[in-house]
């Protein structure tokens, strides 16, 4: 099975997911993770990640346009944006929305935002569980 996450940055929520359902399905699987706009995956998001037991610190942050002729069987949309924006494949993909807070944008203290990005790590990982439990 064939899996892209997408978002626009393709640094926190894209990254999470693609780093949960490694962890949850296994090496059999190819799943990539990639943005509208690349920025680099986030310094937190692998912090919190490998809290998690998950380490996402080899991953890569990929733009859309290096996928454009592969075909996947899922692709899910981690934001609106990558939602609306999303391109088409040339094998019709099952597209999945799973819209969840953008860690990177949390403002406060170094500790308020540690917190959210566990937070959204926790949505993610319990969306990603349950999913993955139906394949």
């Amino acid at each position: 099975m064939r899996i892209l996450v997408l978002c626009t940055g393709n640094s926190c929520r894209s990254q999470m997911v693609h780093g949960w359902l490694v962890h949850l399905l296994g090496d059999s699987d190819e799943i990539r993770s990639a943005g509208l706009e690349p920025q680099g995956v986030h310094p937190l998001a692998i912090k919190v990640m490998s809290e998690a037991g998950v380490d996402i610190s080899l991953f890569s942050s990929n733009h859309v346009k290096e996928y454009l002729n592969e075909d996947f069987d899922y692709v899910i949309t981690v934001c609106d944006n990558a939602a609306e924006n999303c391109p088409t494949f040339p094998k019709e993909s099952t597209r999945l929305h799973w819209p969840f807070p953008d860690p990177a944008a949390a403002t406060g203290t170094e500790e308020e935002i540690v917190a959210f990005f566990r937070t959204v790590r926790d949505e993610i990982k319990k969306k990603t569980t349950e999913w993955a439990a139906t394949l």
